[in-house]
Order: structure tokens, then sequence, then C-alpha cells
């Protein structure tokens, strides 16, 4: 046999070593087959092929484990006892970016399922070559390793610790301040499973400085929920509010937008900046600094606060913000984006305030534009508050209202036709503009019976 023959002994056996770990590959991607492939012994098949002195096979290798462990937790537990952990961990620290990123998405895959196969992963040592990974040149290494680390995090204190004691928060903090955008929704979002156990555990994310870029990142048009979440599980909330009253003028700028943006998302994150004191620091904010630009984002962010619910609502009205909001968005001297941003705070908070002593005030100075949401408010609450209906009177409330002039048929005047249906038609016609001159004009016109 000549060496060629030999040779192409060789070939053949790469080329059917290539083209079984690609099909498999292929037909892990597919539900359907993987009972047939667990049951045909894919998982011992693959394992040798983890250290082939081919790369491709190996990385093709990786990434059909990966895909078939991801399936359910009986396959990634048949990558445990297969002792295949220990290969990976060791090919990890001394294989090309393009493996790395194969093996951690393998150990991922392996992790998500439970604390008990996550904390074999980390039985196995493959924490700290995980972090390595995260001081890799290679963006997309660093990428797999941050998401490995999120999953083995995310199941428990005792987890979230190990990746703690590993040493992954700085350089997951590092990973944040990255240009690619997936690498630092990736590593934020690994920062927000390891803080979300314990106090302590969101405090080591706060000790080494994250809070600062995170909200820096919140300001990105592309910034997630989970990444807001992940600010107020870090307590990252209560530092930026205790910022923001600590100084003065465009330093204070990021903090207020980032309160904003959080409120934003859901009723439960706008909630953790009321408990957390934001509206009345917002309020100072909103009263104190001399920027329009910088009173503008004070409004943006108390009406993302307020636009949730009746009690969030409430929340800012009890602070006093809704007499500013309306004085600034009145005053001639303010700019126009001011202007436009107290309109749109003002409006997000009044569809939701049923807080009537808050709303009131308002009702002597409002333009009509503004004035047609403070009455619907009353139109809501007083039909179902007797209470409410009797303090409408004695404060002047009622009096008001049949001041106001509306258009025929327009929204405004059905608002004031709903209140007026509250109560009996001669309370009505007694607080109506004239009414007193025309009982005066009665008295003298009135003849008495002698």
């Amino acid at each position: 046999m000549s060496q060629r023959q030999v040779l192409q002994v060789f070939e053949q056996y790469q080329r059917a070593r290539t083209q079984f770990v690609q099909t498999v590959a292929e037909l892990a991607t597919r539900p359907q087959n993987i009972e047939t492939l667990q049951n045909a012994g894919v998982m011992a098949l693959l394992r040798p092929l983890l250290l082939d002195v081919v790369p491709n096979i190996q990385q093709t290798a990786a990434l059909a484990l990966g895909r078939l462990a991801n399936y359910n937790d009986d396959l990634a537990e048949a990558v445990v006892k297969g002792d295949i952990l220990p290969q990976l961990v060791y090919s990890l620290a001394e294989q090309n970016r393009f493996y790395k990123k194969a093996a951690a998405f393998v150990l991922r895959a392996v992790g998500k399922h439970s604390p008990q196969l996550a904390q074999a992963i980390v039985d196995c040592g493959a924490l700290d070559t995980l972090v390595i990974c995260l001081e890799d040149f290679d963006p997309g290494v660093k990428e797999a390793a941050s998401w490995a680390l999120g999953y083995i995090a995310r199941h428990n204190a005792e987890l979230s610790q190990a990746v703690v004691d590993a040493g992954a928060i700085p350089l997951l903090v590092l990973c944040i301040q990255e240009p690619e955008i997936a690498l630092r929704r990736i590593a934020a979002s690994a920062l927000s499973d390891i803080s979300k156990h314990s106090p302590e555990l969101a405090q080591t994310v706060v000790d080494v400085g994250a809070i600062a870029h995170l909200a820096q990142m919140i300001l990105n048009p592309d910034a997630k929920l989970k990444l807001s979440q992940l600010i107020v599980n870090a307590g990252g909330v209560a530092a930026v509010i205790d910022c923001i009253g600590s100084c003065r003028g465009n330093v204070r700028l990021p903090g207020i937008m980032m309160l904003g943006y959080v409120a934003a998302h859901s009723e439960n994150l706008a909630m953790a900046v009321i408990i957390s004191k934001g509206v009345p620091q917002l309020a100072v904010c909103l009263l104190e600094e001399p920027e329009d630009h910088i009173k503008a984002a004070a409004a943006w962010s108390l009406g993302q606060i307020g636009r949730h619910t009746p009690e969030h609502a409430r929340a800012v009205a009890v602070a006093n913000v809704l007499p500013v909001l309306l004085s600034l968005y009145m005053a001639t001297e303010s700019s126009e984006d001011l202007q436009v941003k107290t309109k749109k705070a003002l409006k997000n908070i009044l569809q939701k305030c049923t807080y009537l002593p808050a709303l009131e005030p308002l009702l002597h100075d409002a333009p009509p534009n503004i004035l047609k949401h403070i009455v619907g408010q009353f139109s809501k609450v007083l039909p179902h508050d007797s209470k409410a209906r009797r303090l409408f009177v004695t404060s002047g409330g009622l009096k008001k209202v049949q001041e106001i002039k509306a258009e025929a048929g327009s929204v405004l005047q059905e608002y004031i036709h709903t209140i007026n249906n509250c109560y009996p038609e001669e309370i009505v016609r007694y607080y109506s503009p004239g009414y007193s001159e025309a009982l005066l004009e009665r008295i003298e016109n009135y003849q008495p019976v002698l």
C-alpha cells in the first residue's frame, strides 16, 4: 500500500468525523430528533471528539453537546455523568476563541436547568476558567462567559456567592463598559442574576462602582427592563437619589433621567423609586434648578413615575408637584422643551390621579387644555364618593366648575354635566354664575302680601 493510500484512510476518517459532528449539530436543532439521538448514545460518541486533533471537529462537537444539553435536564445530566465537564473546562483554557465560545455555551446549557447541575459546573472548577475568559480579547468569548456565569448565579445565593468569590464582578463591570451592545447587555444581566438574592450580594455590585456605569447605560435607548431591575436590585435607586441630593447643576442630570427610565418600565419599578423617596428629591430639582433643561428632565421623570396607577399619581401629587408643573408650563419665560415636558407630565399624572385635594387648587389656574383632564378626574370620583361631593361644595370647587365656559358638545362639557348630575338641581343653580343677582332681583321685585 502506497503512502498516498495510507493517508487517504486518515483523510476519509477525518471527513467522516467532520460529517458526523456537523450532522449531529444540525439534527440537535430540531426537538423531534432529540430522543432518537439520545437513545443512539450520541453523548458517548461526541465526548472523544471534544479532544479531536482537528479544531473544527472539537468546536462542532461542543456545539452539538450544547444544543443537546440545552434541550432538557436529562441530557444536561448525561453531560455531567459522562464526565464531559472536565474536558470542556480543560479545553476552555487551552483552545482558540471559537472553541471557548462553544464550550461556554455547553456550560451555560447544563447550568441553566437546576441548582444541582449548576453546582456540578462549579465543582469541576469551571468558574475560574470562565472568569479568565472575561479577560479574553474577543468580545464573543467574554459574552459567552458572562452568559454562563449569569446562568449559574441566578439559581440561589450560594451559587451567586461562588461566582463572586471567583472574582467575576470587577470583570463584568469592565464588560459593561465595552462598546459592543450585546456584551454590555449580557454582562449587566449577569450582574442582575448575582445581585438579586440578597442585600449583601447587591452591595458587592455597588461596591465595585457598577451603578455609575449602569446609570449611563440605561440612558441608552437600547436599555432593557432587566437593566432597570438590576439597578433596583443593586440598591442603585437609593444611591442615585442620594447623589442627586448632594450635587447641583448638570451633574444631577444623568441621575434625574435614570430615575425616569427606571420608573417608565413597570409599576413595581416606579414604586421602588417612590419608596426610595425619589419623588421629593425630583420635586426639589424642579424648584431649585435654574436651568430649564434640568427642570424639564425632572418633570419628565415625575411624569413617568405618576403615570402608572392612582397610587403612583397620588405619591407625586402629595409632594405638591402639580402646581409647580402647571406654573412652569404657563410661564412665558419657560423654554419650549420645558413647556412640552411639563404639559406631558401633567397629563400623565392627572389622568391617573384620584386624590382630589391635590387637584382642586388647579381648577382656578389651569388653561382649558389642562383643565379638561382635571375636571375629568372629578367626574370619575364624585359619583361614587359622598364625602368628596360634600367637600367639593364647601371648598368652592362646584362653584368654580359652574364658571367654566365649555364648548357645546365638548368632552369638557360632558365632564361638567357628569359632575352636575351628582347634586340636586337647586344646588347647581345656586352656585351658577348670576344666580345671586337673580335672587336679589327677585327680592327687589317681590311684593309682600300685606
